[in-house]
Parts: structure tokens; C-alpha cells; sequence
């Protein structure tokens, strides 16, 4: 069984009267690339502020590496590496020197972390151009470089898909995968981006105002994603009577408005001849496939902005 490298425990947080974490709990395994979704606003990144020590809750517990006394979480922290948004970076500078600052601002010893992070982000051809000239994508990953000069066993990235292109977000997806199959690295990430969280992430919590409202794995994820039929009748609770003892349907949902969902194997033609022999009036019958936006979105009540 895998060790959990990041476990928060009823963690709250408040900016005067608005509580922005409401006794959150969660629990991140070694080795997980764990996708943190929630809509903007719902609490992310000042959770992951949290871990990183960057934020102190009003309350409740974070476990790093099983430790849990204030002094030897500080002190764990160091295998932490963290890139919150767009990284602070000095723009005349190269990407080679942007390094060597952090690297002198961290008291990190050597050199060689520095051409070992280049290298990881695919950033070791263009070492010595100027930041300035450097695409979304070619800032982000190194931001993710400076992430890496400690040699993390765990990074927090928080929303580092933002603003960038298609190109820009397949080359930071594969840089994660190749972190974390091939450096062993467990990866925190957030986004309010559902479908691009599920190419790489084995595991997902979804937060909602400041509330972790579900936790799960990529496979019990995909489950929530399947066919049902869409049966919309006029009288729900006949119609659900039926279905049961009629067509042994036990896997459906009613929904207001009359609204059934069949999750069963189904058979259309087969479901309308029997409602219609037992006069049920079907207003709409169609099979659906629900996306995992769908879901997302019914999970956590639609999208709104900060």
C-alpha cells in the first residue's frame, strides 16, 4: 500500500468574515499525479498556500510525509517543490541565470541542479536566451526548472495550464508524465480544466467553496462518465415501477420534472413498446452520453468566475 506523502485534515482558513477553506480534508499518495479541480475561486490555491507554507490556516491539521509537529513540517517542506500561476522570473535575464539566482536565494550547493533542470524541462538548447523572448509554455516549464533545483520528491503546481496554447499545454503534460514516471516525482496540480487534468492524473479531489466535496481515482472518475437513457415521462414513480418489475431495471435515477435516467444495458425500442402496452405517456426518450465537464459542472454547481 502506498504511503501518503501529503494528508490535510479539517484545514480552515478565513479573510475576515469570508471563509475561503471550510474543514478540508485530503490525502495526496506517493507516487499520485493528483488533479485538484474546482472552479475559480473555490479554494485551490490558497490550499495549496497552505502546504507550501505560504498561507497559515485558522485551522486543522497538514501532514507531510507523516509528520504533523510544526517544526519538522517546516523542515519536510524541503522536499517540496512549488510553481503558484505564472512564475516570477527576470526577464533580461537568461533562464540559466534566473536559476543561479534561486539557486543563491535557496543556499542550494553546486552547480549541477542547475543543468539537471534545464535539461528535465527541455530548456538545456536555449539555456542562454533571454527570458523575455520566451513563449508562455517556455516560462512555465522554468518555472517548473526552478521547482526542481531542490530535487523535489513532490511539486505543487497551481494552475499552470493557464493562458497557455494547445502546443504549450501538450509539452507541460508530458514534462509532468515524465517527472513523475521517471523521476518517481508525486505532482499536486490544480485547474479548473476537468478534461485536460484527466490525460494525466490517477487521482482527483474536487473542492467547492472551500469544501472538498469528493475524492476519487481516474477510474472511478471514468465510471461517472457513461451512457443512460434520457426518459422523460409523465407520472415518474409508475413509470420507475415498471421498469423494475417489468424489465428488472434497477440501476436508474428520477430526477425533478418526471426526469429518468437509465443506467442499465438498455434497450430503446424495447423500454417504449413497454410503456406505451402500459399506457405510460413518454414525452422524451434519447440516449445520452455525459461528459465529464457534465458531471464536473453538476458537481459543483456550473462555473462562475471570481
Amino acid at each position: 500500500m502506498k504511503e501518503y506523502v501529503i494528508k490535510a485534515r479539517n484545514v480552515t482558513k478565513a479573510y475576515g468574515k469570508r471563509k475561503v477553506l471550510d474543514n478540508l480534508s485530503m490525502n495526496i499518495k506517493k507516487g499520485d499525479i493528483y488533479g485538484f479541480v474546482g472552479k475559480n475561486g473555490a479554494g485551490k490555491s490558497t490550499m495549496i498556500r497552505v502546504i507550501a507554507g505560504l498561507v497559515i490556516p485558522n485551522g486543522g491539521e497538514t501532514e507531510l510525509f507523516g509528520h504533523t509537529e510544526e517544526s519538522k513540517v517546516r523542515k519536510e517542506r524541503s522536499r517540496i517543490g512549488t510553481l503558484i500561476e505564472t512564475p516570477a522570473l527576470y526577464l533580461n535575464m537568461t533562464a540559466k541565470e534566473n536559476l543561479e539566482l534561486i539557486k543563491i536565494q535557496r543556499g542550494i550547493p553546486g552547480t549541477k541542479c542547475i543543468e539537471e533542470a534545464l535539461d528535465l524541462v527541455g530548456l538545456k538548447d536555449i539555456e542562454n536566451k533571454k527570458t523575455k523572448n520566451f513563449s508562455l509554455g517556455m516560462k512555465q516549464r522554468l518555472g517548473i526548472a526552478m521547482a526542481l533545483l531542490n530535487d523535489p520528491e513532490v511539486l505543487l503546481l497551481d494552475e499552470p495550464i493557464n493562458g497557455l496554447d494547445p502546443i504549450g499545454i501538450k509539452e507541460l503534460r508530458e514534462l509532468l508524465i515524465k517527472l513523475n514516471k521517471e523521476r518517481g516525482i508525486t505532482v499536486l496540480i490544480s485547474s479548473h480544466i476537468l478534461s485536460e487534468l484527466t490525460l494525466i492524473s490517477n487521482r482527483f479531489g474536487f473542492i467547492n467553496n472551500g469544501k472538498l466535496i469528493e475524492e476519487m481515482t481516474a477510474s472511478e472518475l471514468a465510471d461517472k462518465s457513461r451512457n443512460y437513457l434520457h426518459l422523460k415521462v409523465k407520472d415518474a414513480s409508475e413509470t420507475s415501477l415498471i421498469l423494475e418489475n417489468e424489465l428488472g431495471i434497477k440501476d436508474y435515477e428520477v430526477f425533478p420534472d418526471n426526469v429518468i435516467k437509465i443506467y442499465d444495458e438498455f434497450d430503446e425500442e424495447n423500454i417504449s413498446l413497454t410503456l406505451y402496452k402500459h399506457n405510460i405517456r413518454v414525452k422524451e426518450i434519447m440516449p445520452i452520453e455525459e461528459s465529464l465537464e457534465e458531471y464536473f459542472t453538476k458537481l459543483v454547481g456550473g462555473m462562475d468566475n471570481e
